[in-house]
């Protein structure tokens, strides 16, 4: 494991408060980003080296985890481990929101109320890039700031 994402389901899982809840004790982190070590038998979709970003929903603080494969992502040469580990709850969220839920076409208005926060961002970012006018809403100026750039 090289980084670990913290998201809002983490601290639920903590609190004993979310909908899954793994059997005491246990390691919180759902979403991760590592190096792979070592496969099992008959994957081939893989080898060992390659980078990737793994859904888990816990157990990411730790040094090492075995993943099943259909959890895992490869993550591209661009985008470094903090991000990876950070970027499939909230991305996927979003774009699962967007295009499968609210089926979102360009030229339409997407108010994103906390959008200065991680899957604010995201759908600022996402509804952008589908074609969409945003109107970003957070707390202050300097979170404003943030949404503008």
């Amino acid at each position: 494991v090289e980084a670990c994402g913290v998201n809002f389901p983490d601290t639920l899982i903590v609190q004993g408060k979310y909908q899954f809840q793994p059997p005491l004790p246990f390691s919180p982190g759902g979403e991760v980003c590592g190096i792979i070590k070592e496969l099992g038998d008959g994957v081939k979709t893989y080898k060992v080296g390659d980078r990737v970003v793994a859904m888990i929903g816990w157990g990411g603080f730790c040094e090492e985890i075995a993943v099943h494969v259909s959890k895992l992502m490869p993550l591209p040469d661009s985008m470094d481990a903090v991000v990876g580990s950070a970027f499939a709850m909230t991305y996927g969220t979003t774009y699962h929101a967007f295009k499968d839920r609210g089926q979102l076409k360009p030229g339409q208005i997407v108010l994103v109320l906390g959008a200065a926060g991680g899957v604010g961002i995201a759908a600022v970012e996402i509804a952008k890039l589908m074609g969409a006018k945003v109107i970003a809403c957070a707390s202050s100026e300097e979170k404003l700031n943030v949404c503008k750039q």
